[in-house]
């Protein structure tokens, strides 16, 4: 796997942000700016040999600069919600910014996804992987700790992207990092996934409540349009009156994985036969339907980009848990090493 560096142009103070090709020996290509950590596209084959660009992105870094949806973002302090933007650590009540209401999405005005990450091209055995390196200053939009993080992509040659997250604060904090791609396997700019098929591993879902924070409860999927414990089209269950997918537009909440050692969810394309699996270490993964998505500048190749035109499967802790004692912690205890391992396998059938 080799990877090239090439210049995506300049934010407003003349830093210049690099775009970085992975390659393989199978003609899969992934590329990645160090704006934001971001996956601006992933060039995978059909079961016709025919290569598509198979995530949502902008041609040009000014659409990035405007990313709305966190197209294909490192996302981090925290990815996803915390409630009323706040929280207690030892005791000590920390207030984080608030950027979604009352609440903070996904990391606050100034997340890792806008922010410039030092990159590095390091070699193991012959491979090159891109690794980029972030200190998230204490206080950075509330959160305690200096936190040093690593987000490392690898494409290997059976077609998956390998992403190993990493951190380390000297005060104990909050961490909770995942990748925001949107994904349409027939082609970024081919309409809507509802007739994607998606499996999830998992049997219980974190119940929402009508501002997509979880309630606490965990309730089984099973009799319920959350049900995607075998492969499922997206539009079986979409449109149902649902109380849950009312209150998200559609499908965007955490499900509880039944395992770490096994798949944790696959989706597959009929008419491209593209299929993509997910694998991770995180106790979690949020299956969201681009409920909101309505993009049309700077677009790659000009496609325009509407309500479930892509969906994103966002490894993680659990949305709200430093709320709920019962869902698994984010919190990363000072000198510890924070490390997770989520891979996107592609493949056809």
């Amino acid at each position: 796997m080799t990877i090239t560096r090439n210049s995506f142009g300049n934010l407003v103070d003349g830093t210049e942000i690099h775009i970085f090709t992975l390659s393989n020996s199978k003609g899969t290509e992934v590329k990645i700016i160090n704006y934001g950590g971001i996956v601006v596209s992933i060039v995978v084959p059909d079961r016709n040999g025919r290569f598509d660009d198979v995530v949502l992105g902008y041609d040009r870094l000014e659409g990035y600069l405007k990313n709305r949806p966190y197209f294909g973002a490192i996302i981090g302090r925290h990815a996803n919600r915390i409630e009323n933007a706040g929280f207690e650590i030892n005791g000590i009540a920390y207030n984080v910014t608030k950027n979604e209401g009352e609440n903070q999405l996904h990391g606050g005005l100034i997340g890792f996804d806008k922010v410039v990450w030092q990159a590095e091209i390091v070699t193991k055995e012959q491979d090159e992987s891109l690794q980029l390196s972030y200190t998230s200053k204490d206080g950075e939009e509330g959160y305690p700790g200096n936190l040093d993080v690593k987000v490392t992509y690898t494409l290997t040659n059976d077609n998956a992207l390998k992403i190993d997250y990493y951190g380390i604060s000297d005060k104990d904090t909050v961490v909770n990092l995942t990748n925001h791609s949107y994904f349409n396997l027939s082609g970024h700019k081919s309409g809507n996934i509802l007739k994607h098929e998606v499996m999830i591993n998992s049997d219980k879902f974190t119940v929402n409540d009508r501002y997509s924070i979880p309630t606490g409860e965990i309730r089984d999927v099973k009799g319920t349009p959350m049900d995607f414990t075998k492969l499922t089209t997206v539009e079986e269950g979409i449109f149902t009156d649902y109380e849950q997918l009312v209150f998200g537009n559609g499908y965007d909440h955490n499900w509880v994985l039944n395992s770490t050692r096994e798949k944790a969810g696959e989706v597959f394309d009929p008419a491209s036969g593209r299929v993509m699996e997910v694998y991770t270490t995180k106790p979690g993964i949020q299956f969201y339907t681009g409920n909101y998505v309505d993009e049309s500048e700077y677009c790659k190749e000009g496609a325009k980009y509407t309500k479930n035109s892509a969906l994103c499967l966002e490894t993680q802790y659990f949305p709200n848990a430093l709320k709920h004692k019962h869902f698994p912690s984010p919190i990363l205890k000072a000198g510890e090493e924070y490390n997770h391992t989520t891979i996107y396998k592609f493949s056809i059938r």
